[in-house]
């Protein structure tokens, strides 16, 4: 697994959520990297959020018949027109309501995570806790990517 960080500090955090090889930094120009470490056939799925910002570089990583599964414009909207996509890839934008369609599901699929929490096998990321009161703190750590993990707002 090949994990791509925004700074050098995140990337231990992303060692410890089990990348391999870690690039920095996140953004285009990195399909070089990619290539490399997977001795020039790409990778087999790119999961990318970050928007304008690393979109073609994450369809250039892929090998032939890869995904690109985009999952959010976190650094803006990139784009798109069909010809200008590599050769045999996949592009797919998941988006939560289609595979969590009813609150039944949700129910479900929450509970499912939080047995995994409980039972130790997933181990969620703390970033930081803020006071209620200072969300928007928290809110401007977030935007500028000082943070990893998840933020918790504390009443």
């Amino acid at each position: 697994m090949i994990g791509l960080v925004s700074r050098e500090e995140k990337k231990a955090a992303a060692r410890e959520a089990g990348a391999d090889h870690v690039l920095v930094p996140c953004g285009e120009g990195f399909e070089g990297q990619v290539r490399e470490l997977t001795e020039g056939v790409g990778a087999h799925v790119v999961y990318d959020g970050g928007g304008s910002a690393t979109f073609r570089s994450s369809q250039r990583a892929l090998r032939p018949h890869g995904v690109h599964a985009y999952y959010g414009p976190f650094m803006g909207v990139p784009t798109l027109a069909p010809t200008d996509l590599p050769d045999s890839i996949f592009l797919t934008y998941p988006v939560v309501h289609h595979h969590v369609p009813t609150r039944a599901a949700l129910v479900q699929r929450t509970g499912e995570v939080f047995g995994l929490i409980r039972g130790g096998r997933l181990t969620p990321r703390i970033g930081g806790r803020y006071a209620l009161s200072d969300a928007a703190r928290a809110h401007a750590d977030l935007e500028s990517r000082r943070t990893t993990g998840k933020l918790l707002l504390v009443p």
